[in-house]
């Protein structure tokens, strides 16, 4: 079996940019994802952040559904906090009516945006997170089966039973997932620092469950993959521009490729330089041979049974040709001991 691989998309805008072009750019490169042989499709839920078309997921997830044929598509993920249960249950209740057998639904515990925007989706701005297991708990029962006495059901989506994945970046909800038997999913495309603990967390303390009866462990990491390493370091440049200006409170647009981050207008200063290496330090960038190296030695540092693929870059084609490389490289990849993921 070779490495499974799947793509996170955050439709990221370029400056000016209407959000339909976004849009249609992502719809695009998920048909050729399906093409090169990519498991799943995943569109992630910001709010508020000038320069990401992804805040209304289960719209989006519908869209791309539409555009393609056989790749799963889903969440990665709805912040569940920010949403009734119920309404999470009967948007992707209606989606796997519509697309049966194609819709996963990863579920995190963070905002999704600032204080102001938290306040705007109506969230108690006193919430930790720490009543995720609840709301996980009533949502997992307006998906399955109708239970004696139960008065408010989500139609669609009772018994549909859509595949729900947990997503992190600590050992919240990797503690979470192995007490419920479920796929765990760490964002170390952006928070890399506790990916190896969470890891050896959720494998540890794994329990099977009628969902999965071994874990299953999705890595996402920032992928770039290009004929040099020179070249890719250079499109990957486009990447630490969005942190960077992320850390400055800035429109994160994808921008064009630099030689450096110290050439530009504004350029970074020794604490952001550091912010940004530390945000970034999992990204595997390169030429295919690098590349391979580099996801070699993350899933055998982190036993990762899938890998999700996090490419930004300001040149479509550029975007297109290294999901396409990897998409290569991973089917060159050999797995030692893989867990199937009980997808039903």
């Amino acid at each position: 079996m070779s490495l499974p691989i799947s793509v996170l998309d955050l439709v990221g805008m370029r400056p000016g940019e209407a959000a339909r072009e976004a849009i249609e750019r992502s719809a695009d490169l998920a048909r050729r994802a399906e093409q090169w042989g990519y498991r799943r499709f995943w569109l992630a839920e910001h709010h508020s952040i000038e320069g990401l078309a992804c805040s209304a997921t289960p719209v989006l997830i519908g869209h791309i559904a539409s555009a393609t044929q056989t790749i799963r598509v889903g969440s990665g993920g709805v912040m569940l906090p920010n949403h009734a249960p119920l309404v999470v249950a009967e948007q992707f209740g209606t989606l796997e009516a519509l697309y049966p057998g194609r819709i996963d639904l990863g579920l995190g515990r963070a905002p999704g945006g600032d204080g102001y925007t938290m306040r705007a989706l109506r969230r108690d701005l006193r919430q930790t997170g720490d009543d995720f297991p609840e709301l996980l708990a009533e949502l997992r029962s307006y998906l399955g089966p109708e239970m004696p006495g139960q008065m408010v059901k989500a139609i669609p989506g009772r018994n549909s039973r859509v595949p729900i994945t947990l997503l992190g970046s600590s050992d919240f909800s990797a503690r979470l997932a192995a007490e419920l038997g479920l796929p765990f999913a760490f964002a170390a495309h952006f928070s890399p620092e506790m990916l190896l603990h969470s890891a050896h967390l959720y494998r540890a303390l794994f329990r099977p469950s009628e969902t999965l009866k071994e874990p299953w462990l999705m890595v996402a990491v920032p992928v770039i993959a290009a004929e040099t390493d020179t070249a890719a370091r250079r499109l990957f440049t486009t990447a630490q521009q969005r942190f960077l200006r992320l850390i400055r409170n800035q429109p994160v647009e994808l921008l064009p490729p630099v030689d450096s981050l110290d050439a530009i207008d504004q350029p970074w200063n020794a604490f952001e330089r550091a912010a940004v290496e530390s945000r970034l330090s999992n990204a595997i960038v390169g030429s295919d041979g690098t590349v391979k190296s580099g996801l070699t030695k993350l899933v055998a540092e982190t036993g990762a049974n899938e890998i999700i693929v996090v490419t930004d870059t300001w040149e479509r084609e550029a975007r297109l040709d290294s999901y396409h490389r990897v998409a290569k490289i991973a089917a060159s990849m050999e797995m030692k001991s893989p867990a199937e993921f009980c997808s039903r």
